[in-house]
């Protein structure tokens, strides 16, 4: 399903590009390939630590919130995977930053991946497995309204792409009804080092 935003942003959305099979064979290798940890971000000024577990893997390194995440390489599943939304999206990825939420309780604050190493405009895709987390997205102008909430549940692909980044941000709040833990990966082109 294509949903075109504002000022040029659009997403696409698969609830259910990988199959229930699939997507439950990649959660669990996930689990156990993926070098999970809780790091430290810098937010308003304090040094906290993220309400989620990361992993990530690159042949560039990745910085965000005051930290580089060094290059790391692709897991066997992370390979296969980066393949498929290669083709489907069209864009030669080469970064995956997962994210690892235990429960309702996790969560990510409203941002844009706008790092000056992705570009004017990048195209992020997002592949979700385990519970049903929603994500909001906004206008980053606060006189705008508009909101464009989706659930993402196991085996869901999301796209954004055009000036999202640029116009919106996204986030996923803590969550109290969320039932069982989610990895989200994140597919970014990175066009060079931090």
């Amino acid at each position: 399903m294509h949903i075109p935003l504002a000022s040029g942003a659009w997403l696409d959305y698969e609830p259910d590009w990988l199959s229930t099979d699939e997507a439950h064979d990649v959660f669990e290798a996930l689990q156990s390939e993926m070098a999970w940890e809780q790091r430290e971000i810098v937010l308003f000024g304090r040094r906290i630590l993220q309400p989620r577990l990361i992993a990530w893997a690159g042949d560039l390194p990745y910085r965000y919130s005051g930290q580089t995440l060094e290059p790391r390489a692709f897991t066997p599943t992370l390979q296969t995977l980066l393949a498929r939304v290669r083709e489907r999206s069209g864009v030669p990825f080469n970064h995956v930053l997962g994210n690892r939420y235990r429960s309702g309780d996790d969560s990510m604050g409203l941002h844009a991946d706008d790092e000056p190493e992705l570009g004017r405009d990048p195209v992020v895709a997002i592949v979700s497995l385990g519970a049903t987390r929603r994500l909001i997205i906004r206008p980053r102008q606060k006189q705008r309204r508009e909101r464009h909430d989706q659930d993402l549940g196991h085996g869901a692909l999301l796209i954004m792409g055009g000036t999202c980044q640029r116009h919106y941000v996204h986030g996923i709040p803590r969550q109290a009804d969320a039932e069982g833990e989610r990895i989200s990966l994140t597919f970014r082109r990175l066009l060079r080092a931090p």
